[in-house]
């Protein structure tokens, strides 16, 4: 099965209880178990994983770059300025920016992300079907073994 990595940053674990009106209800954990779910039914073994370290999310984005793993990423507020996360999201071969929320509609500082011009594709505004979307993505495009994904394919 092709691997994938879904990686979600800092706040992402509060999902289900942080700004329901913007983010919903659903927990990061039930998040975590659909998009397993998710992928396993496109064909995919998906490792999600959350963080509110800048260091150790820049340090997985490292570990799939030098593996050639297709990542979806959800940097959370890291998006807007993180120049630092965009330097290693540009190694990883096949990337696709999730935002649960349109960043666009919101407040100006939200409207730009760094990761954005790093990225293979870029979903926001579709509430967490973007992951799903993003994970059909991965599935359509990227090959079965290590190393397969293309940049900007």
């Amino acid at each position: 099965m092709k691997q994938v990595v879904v990686l979600n940053g800092v706040n992402l674990g509060r999902l289900g209880v942080r700004d329901p009106g913007v983010y919903g209800l659903v927990t990061y954990a039930q998040l975590a178990e659909h998009l397993v779910g998710t992928g396993s039914g496109l064909g995919l073994t998906v490792d999600v994983r959350q963080t509110d370290s800048e260091q150790e999310m820049i340090s997985w984005l490292h570990e799939a770059a030098d593996r050639g793993t297709p990542v979806v990423i959800n940097p959370g507020a890291w998006s807007h300025y993180s120049y630092a996360l965009a330097d290693a999201a540009r190694e990883v071969p096949f990337l696709v920016e999730v935002h649960i929320s349109n960043i666009h509609a919101r407040e100006e500082f939200r409207h730009h992300s760094v990761i954005s011009g790093v990225a293979t594709g870029v979903i926001a505004g579709l509430g967490l079907a973007g992951y799903d979307y993003a994970l059909a993505h991965v599935a359509a495009t990227v090959g079965d073994q290590p190393g397969d994904a293309q940049h900007r394919a």
